[in-house]
């Protein structure tokens, strides 16, 4: 039986209505996306057609997802708000902080050792304030997402950027900082842009070795990193219809990667099956009584062009495997082009891991694609020339997939079985075989491949692929082998060549599990004691900061120019700073350490203005704090791309910078610069960034007439007192709390229920 069942069944009882009413109100047939989203409206019934890409709406999400790296300040705002109980329904999953290195069972244990505090912080506030919690080794929080709580027509939004996984299962399940989580938790209504629409037409059928990954590796070259901004990517087509659930998750889980907001997929008979298969037949029989509602109307499909804003079209039959990399996850490549193009860029032909898993790949119909290549490895004798690390995505598919003999095949191969975790993907990896810079390759099936993201190298060259085409290029041990054409020798000096991979979609014994991990919380937990040391390094209690006044931005200097990309991982690192997600002084120390310094194109080396010497930009940005000085960043374009990170935001306010000027952001993290009382700001022209000196002062003229939608003058006075006055382009509405004498989030939470 499925978790909330009575909420679930409470949204289909309202979709029909809300549905109805919409499309009355549009007036045209609805997608997909449409009709969840107007069924979620704050307000209850429409009343209103909403301008896709320009109006903000409120909206009542049916439950949240927290990952144990984000959860930590999500909590520890939460505890500012004064409530009971949480909202709506709540989960935490404790994936981010085990570290990959020798395997499953001995660095889960290390895990539970060295993040005890965090751990036992996490479940005290769970069970405190009613929240389902997730052990350390239940599994990655969006597999799990996937396999007890997403159901077809519902809305999530979760503090990870790959929440969108659940549009595997036709949820509009969207990414956001801790802050928005909170507000919804706390009872408030969850403000977004009303997004545009991108149909995707799935024409034909997959075979042979391409797969569902395929798919979205397909769309990520054509969209970009950028490209699917603002939007709802929508799936559909008979070629949509012939993919598997998890295949579904797979695609919608690196929608992440091209900047859409989510992607989803209509109802159909795979996800019925999947819900069956992990012991939903309650929600399926409940989504099959509004099954006409649960995907879009059939006029839509019929006629794309006039109910999107861009519509793709990919044919299955004709889609070859890709690799995607390296340093981005847009640079698409089909697998049989990659050695005449890594030799013209000089990338390293040897592959040194293979690397399965993840939150966009480990499930059971993932692990027996990528098995069948690697028995063959075995029964053909071939000895794979690079390593193996498999990542199961739940306590559910490890269980399983051991019982069913698929992890003794890996084993067998030489295959280290990490922890039901993140692991490498986020760069929790211990990786042993290389010291310093040395450059080299990796293959993995993971969906982010950003410099340093995996093991901390900014010479490890990463490319994206699915798991069954990393098993193959793994097993060679070169980039440029392609499995479809090309003949390995086997021990025995023979020529041989791989069959194409079987997968199986769903385990034909069923999937079983004797402990899933989960911990209910208790019906009452005001007894409960959440405790945090002052003298803790892990964890701090939060205060709200101090609204920023207009009169501290005028003279805010420069702190960094950022050249080119810059991710929330070039603003605050994962890896080994994970252990201090939930300190928000201790984290501050690694603020924006990996960006590009476009004046001297070195990472952590900026100008302090106040003594003329270079110096890390945390201890540079501290001096200015100290001396009571406001600051600012510039940025490139899709500023902020990647996670939903808000400590990307948090620690910068924390440190003192008031404002973020860049030519373009990405949209979770403007977001979290809002609701931490920061200014996030673009260019009305991005030739102005080029106008940026390195010793530049800024006033910000016109704030006492901010206004939604104005553009805001700034003043420039560059160190030799010449000046020069652009404009920056801004959208605030009432209901996006955050800039200056609105304070910030924890501000307003606090304020909202003072009561």
């Amino acid at each position: 039986m499925a978790f909330d069942i009575d909420m679930i069944k409470e949204v289909y009882a309202n979709m029909a209505e809300r549905v109805d009413k919409a499309r009355e109100i549009v007036g045209k047939p609805l997608t997909l996306s449409e009709k969840i989203l107007y069924s979620h409206l704050w307000d209850g019934n429409p009343t209103t057609a909403f301008k896709r890409g320009k109006d903000y709406v409120d909206f009542a999400p049916d439950r949240i997802a927290c990952q144990d790296a984000t959860a930590q300040m999500a909590l520890l705002q939460f505890m500012q708000a004064g409530k009971k109980k949480v909202a709506v329904p709540t989960t935490v999953h404790c994936d981010h902080l085990i570290q990959a290195k020798s395997g499953a069972a001995k660095d889960l244990q290390s895990a539970n050792s060295t993040s005890a505090e965090v751990f036992n912080f996490l479940e005290s506030v769970s069970n405190k304030y009613g929240i389902g919690f997730w052990k350390p080794g239940a599994g990655i929080i969006h597999q799990v997402v996937l396999e007890n709580y997403a159901f077809p027509g519902g809305m999530m939004i979760g503090t990870d950027s790959h929440t969108v996984n659940a549009g595997g299962l036709g949820m509009v399940a969207i990414g956001v900082g801790g802050a928005d989580a909170v507000d919804v938790m706390a009872g408030m209504a969850w403000e977004l842009k009303f997004p545009k629409l991108i149909g995707v037409k799935l024409t034909g059928n997959i075979s042979g070795w391409t797969s569902a990954k395929d798919v979205i590796l397909k769309v990520a070259g054509i969209l970009t990193v950028k490209g699917g901004t603002g939007a709802i990517i929508e799936y559909f087509g008979e070629g949509a219809k012939n993919l598997s659930c998890t295949g579904k998750g797979t695609i919608c889980n690196m929608g992440a990667e091209v900047g859409a907001t989510t992607s989803t997929f209509g109802y159909d008979d795979s996800m019925e099956r999947y819900l069956r298969a992990t012991d939903r037949s309650d929600v399926a029989d409940e989504a099959n009584k509004v099954r006409e509602y649960l995907t879009a109307d059939e006029e839509v499909y019929a006629n794309p062009g006039e109910y999107f804003d861009e519509v793709i079209e990919i044919n299955l039959d004709e889609l070859r495997p890709h690799l995607n990399g390296p340093f981005t996850p847009d640079l698409a490549t089909p697998v049989g082009e990659l050695g005449v193009k890594a030799k013209e860029n000089g990338w390293p032909i040897n592959v040194d891991w293979g690397l399965i898993g993840s939150c966009t790949n480990s499930s059971y119909e993932d692990l027996t694609r990528a098995a069948s290549i690697a028995k063959q490895a075995i029964t053909k004798k071939i000895k794979p020339k690079s390593d193996f690390g498999i990542n199961p995505g739940s306590e559910q598919i490890r269980f399983t997939a051991e019982r069913d003999g698929l992890l003794q095949i890996f084993e067998d191969l030489g295959a280290t079985v990490f922890t039901n975790a993140c692991g490498p993907c986020i760069g929790q990896w211990d990786r042993s075989d290389l010291k310093g810079d040395e450059k080299n390759t990796i293959v993995h099936s993971f969906n982010r491949n950003f410099s340093k993201r995996a093991d901390g190298n900014p010479n490890t060259h990463a490319f994206v692929g699915s798991p069954e085409m990393v098993a193959a290029i793994a097993i060679s041990g070169k980039l440029d082998f392609d499995p479809m054409n090309d003949t390995l020798i086997n021990e025995n000096g023979e020529e041989v060549k791989l069959d194409e991979p079987m997968g199986i979609e769903l385990p034909i014994q069923g999937f079983e599990v004797e402990d899933a991990g989960y911990l209910a919380p208790k019906e009452d937990g005001s007894d409960v004691e959440v405790i945090v040391s002052p003298e803790s390094e892990r964890l701090q209690l939060l205060s709200p900061f101090v609204p920023i006044e207009p009169e501290q931005m005028k003279g805010a200097k420069l702190l960094i120019k950022a050249f080119g990309k810059c991710t929330t991982d070039h603003i605050s690192m994962a890896g080994p700073w994970l252990r201090f997600r939930g300190h928000l002084d201790n984290i501050a120390n690694n603020t924006l350490i990996g960006a590009v310094n476009a004046f001297n194109k070195k990472t952590n080396f900026v100008k302090s203005q106040l003594t003329g010497e270079y110096g890390g930009v945390p201890d540079v940005q501290r001096e200015y704090k100290e001396q009571g000085i406001k600051t600012i960043v510039v940025g490139d374009h899709n500023y902020g791309e990647g996670s939903s990170r808000e400590h990307a935001a948090m620690q910068p306010r924390h440190l003192g910078v008031a404002a973020v000027l860049v030519k373009s952001f990405a949209r979770i993290h403007e977001t979290n610069l809002k609701k931490q009382g920061m200014l996030a700001l673009t260019f009305a022209n991005e030739n102005d960034y080029d106008l940026i000196q390195e010793d530049d002062t800024f006033n910000f003229l016109d704030l006492a007439a901010f206004a939604p939608d104005k553009p805001l003058t700034i003043e420039i006075v560059h160190a030799d007192g010449s000046k020069d006055t652009i404009k920056a382009n801004h959208t605030y509405n009432n209901a996006q709390i955050g800039w200056f004498t609105e304070g910030s989030a924890l501000n307003v939470i606090k304020r909202e229920n003072a009561a």
